[in-house]
């Protein structure tokens, strides 16, 4: 693990607040996914692709794939049953693996610069150790790697949750009793350190994804069981198997780029150094006063990262070309 590199802010495009970038329904194996492209401005752009976090869509990348059109063509999707993805048969880190790892083969743009937050993350380790053929370079924003005392996340409050038959009930009635706009407030408050980062437009836009989410009859059941999912992955990591997250973290050989934020509401904050140290080529990058989604709240200081990451694979590919 060494620390992240980060390049000049002046390299990256002038400061505006894009509209989120045009979508598109694709049919793959018999469920639509939805995904969203953000075409590269330089001729040499290599393929990206953006996994968003539970609860969360494509449109969470808007301004960081924009920040970084000059050396990345990207898409952001949605996963099965968020955003406006079809819901799925089954909610895990796997079977949502399998989806992105379709989704690359299907477009045919592998290796692709693989970005994931929060549950994306976890996703996106394990398609980078189950197919490193996939995995040109893997950056991870407060991945969900497992950590068992969740007293330090809010979402530990939803553990009963998972005990009730059925609870996906209880969470399409609790949601019915919230109006849009207090949820709304309610999620930026859990995943953002300082409101006064996000824009009017982008708070406005939050709110439309939450009204979507109301009007989505599957979407609590899709919480839950992803959530439940994902609890499932973290108490399996402790055990003897080679489903261990924490193992297949071990096998990653893409560089990697690990941030977090320190106020980080949803994921220990212990989690994103401890990925960095058991990923073998990889780099921290741990913000001060940023919470659980940077790329939203410091999109900038994320790109910058990036950039540190690319221009440092650049770098590494010329020497070999030279000694070759």
């Amino acid at each position: 693990m060494k620390p992240a590199i980060l390049r000049p802010d002046h390299l990256l495009p002038a400061h505006s607040v894009p509209p989120p970038w045009p979508g598109r329904t694709v049919r793959l194996d018999g469920a639509t996914t939805y995904v969203r492209d953000t075409p590269a401005t330089g001729p040499d752009a290599e393929p990206a692709l953006y996994v968003h976090g539970l609860g969360g869509s494509s449109q969470n990348w808007t301004d960081l794939a924009g920040l970084l059109t000059d050396r990345l063509d990207g898409q952001a999707i949605d996963l099965p049953g968020f955003g406006r993805s079809e819901p799925g048969r089954r909610y895990t880190v796997p079977v949502f693996a399998e989806r992105v790892i379709r989704w690359i083969e299907y477009s045919d743009r592998g290796p692709v610069h693989l970005f994931g937050n929060s549950l994306g993350g976890a996703i996106s380790v394990r398609v980078a150790a189950v197919r490193p053929d996939l995995v040109r370079t893997l950056t991870l924003v407060s991945p969900a790697l497992p950590f068992l005392d969740f007293r330090r996340s809010l979402q530990g409050r939803m553990l009963p949750l998972l005990a009730i038959p059925r609870g996906e009930r209880l969470a399409a009635w609790r949601l019915a009793q919230v109006a849009p706009e207090v949820m709304a407030q309610q999620v930026m408050e859990a995943c953002v350190a300082d409101l006064s980062r996000i824009c009017d437009q982008r708070r406005q836009e939050a709110l439309e994804e939450i009204r979507i989410r109301y009007q989505a009859e599957h979407y609590a059941a899709a919480y839950v069981r992803t959530f439940r999912g994902l609890v499932s992955t973290f108490l399996r990591s402790y055990l003897p198997g080679s489903g261990s997250l924490w193992r297949l973290a071990r096998t990653v050989s893409a560089p990697t780029l690990v941030i977090g934020g320190r106020q980080d509401r949803l994921i220990d904050v212990r989690v994103a150094p401890q990925t960095a140290r058991v990923i073998p080529d990889s780099r921290l990058l741990m913000l001060d006063d940023v919470g659980h989604v940077a790329q939203l709240e410091v999109p900038r200081l994320v790109a910058r990262a990036v950039l540190g990451l690319l221009t440092e694979m650049g770098d590494s590919a010329r020497r070999a070309d030279l000694a070759g």
